[in-house]
């Protein structure tokens, strides 16, 4: 019983990263018109997207996880 509440924790702490990785994602947004140089709008750019599909990713994670514990 207590394998299934860590399951469930670990895919709401997976969760949660996701959401705080979405939230540096907006700063980064936020702070990319300051950027003075096309390169460095590339590299904002590219931060964005990968600040992005790892929020993604971590809460695909979490969720699935979540939902496995579920079933057991």
């Amino acid at each position: 019983m207590a394998e299934l509440a860590d399951k469930r924790e670990t895919g709401a702490s997976l969760m949660f990263i996701g959401v705080a990785l979405w939230v540096a994602d907006l700063l980064v947004i936020f702070f990319a018109p300051g950027a003075r140089t096309a390169q460095q709008h590339t590299g904002f750019n590219m931060i964005m997207v990968l600040l992005f599909l790892l929020g993604v990713w971590f809460m695909l994670r979490g969720v699935k996880i979540r939902k496995q514990s579920a079933k057991e």
